[in-house]
């Protein structure tokens, strides 16, 4: 009986655990991609011993892929040869993992994942137990298919009410994130409920247990209800029946009750995604890069959102606008409903699906001096490029704005 977090463990440990308590367990599935499934290779090789369950490990190729230099193609190398040497059924070369991972059915409710990647919270938005991992953990696991935790004391976020039209889910989490701070969910569950949870479909929902990393959150949870379960029977292959577990007479650290009815649009603004401001506090500001696009913000609604605004109408011509979407999936349907062609004929680069431009690494980096807006979940100095760069994360409404103007654009104006 207790928090979200404290159920699902239960279940696992096969009795009543409470937070404080450390437990190990059997986990569903291992994830790591082409930047930390390397190094997972070479922990896996120094422990010397095979792997347990091949059909627990999910490894996918996102981050720099198609490879942009010799590096990242050598990477790509050495995970092939693997996959091939082991035999490992679950390789996926089709978008950023952690979209990838929902639409293939991996993440359902109160199952238990580990990836080599900060923001494998993003599972808790199924009723699922996701967090990042270090890459020899990952290779351990490999070995022994469980891993150790603590279990985390609960912060509850409790949203009340309707946003206003041209403020979004991505803007109600970055102001939690301004009230949080960026270590106010440190080695925390972050539960979100409430009214305006309940309401939200699930493009919106994922926001929030993806971006509950960037409070320093050990993993981020929504209780799975009908909209989980819709979602999984007509959106992936995963095959019920699946269980609702929801929180049982929970004793919460913290609960921050918010009115979202009452926020305009945020921006979160350089250098640190808890330094959020109304967004009218820094409209105007000349920006020369939009990237739309992650693991937060690039499934189909989203481009939907971005293609509204801009259809029949021209980008800034000094700013860079670039979209890519979170998945293959979500590149053909956008592709097969003109959502490409409207993005392109308004002078956007849509590039293929993965990570692209959010690790600075190819698909659009910065140079000294530029500052982008983007539907990114985190804004570290030097992330996208030059350390003398700036980047502003928004809802992708404010982007399409921005794109328009060259210039931080208020998106309730072209609603």
């Amino acid at each position: 009986m207790g928090t979200l977090i404290e159920e699902i463990f239960s279940r696992r440990a096969g009795g009543t655990v409470q937070a404080g308590e450390i437990v190990l367990l059997d986990v569903d599935y291992i994830m790591s991609h082409d930047n930390t499934t390397p190094l997972a290779i070479k922990a896996f090789r120094e422990i010397g011993k095979p792997i347990l369950d091949k059909n627990k490990i999910v490894l996918h190729l996102d981050h720099a892929y198609p490879a942009p230099n010799i590096l990242a193609a050598e990477n790509h190398r050495k995970i092939l040869d693997f996959v091939k040497e082991q035999q490992l059924p679950h390789l996926f070369q089709q978008g950023v993992c952690h979209q990838v991972m929902l639409e293939e059915g991996f993440v359902t409710p109160g199952s238990i994942i580990i990836g080599a990647d900060s923001h494998s919270n993003t599972y808790g938005a199924m009723g699922a137990f996701g967090t990042g991992l270090g890459s020899t953990e990952i290779g351990v696991a490999w070995v022994t298919g469980k891993c150790w935790f603590k279990v985390p004391e609960t912060i509850r976020v409790e949203l009340s009410g309707h946003t206003q039209p041209g403020v979004y889910a991505k803007d109600v989490m970055i102001h939690i994130a301004g009230l949080l701070g960026m270590d106010g969910g440190t080695y925390r569950s972050v539960e979100f409920g409430g009214e305006y949870i309940d309401n939200l479909p699930m493009h919106e929902r994922i926001i929030f247990p993806n971006m509950s990393t960037e409070i320093g959150a050990k993993c981020g949870l929504i209780a799975a209800d009908d909209v989980t379960i819709a979602y999984l029977e007509n959106e992936t292959p995963a095959k019920g029946p699946f269980e609702r577990i929801v929180p049982a007479n929970p004793r919460y650290e913290r609960v921050l009750e918010i009115d979202v009815s009452l926020l305009a649009p945020q921006v979160a603004c350089h250098p640190d995604v808890d330094n959020v401001k109304p967004l009218m506090a820094v409209e105007g500001l000349e920006v020369h890069e939009v990237y739309i696009g992650t693991c937060t913000n690039a499934r189909y609604e989203d481009l939907e959102i971005v293609a509204n605004i801009l259809k029949g109408r021209k980008v800034n011509p000094l700013t860079r606008v670039i979209v890519t979407p979170a998945s293959a999936r979500i590149y053909k349907k956008a592709l097969k409903n003109g959502l490409i062609e409207i993005l392109i004929d308004a002078g956007c680069i849509v590039t293929g699906a993965g990570c692209g431009a959010c690790i600075g690494r190819h698909g659009g980096i910065l140079a000294p001096g530029e500052r982008a807006l983007t539907t990114m979940n985190r804004n570290f100095v030097g992330r996208m490029g030059s350390p003398l760069s700036e980047i502003y994360l928004a809802s992708p409404a404010t982007a399409a704005a921005t794109a328009l103007t060259g210039r931080i654009t208020d998106p309730r104006g072209c609603l």
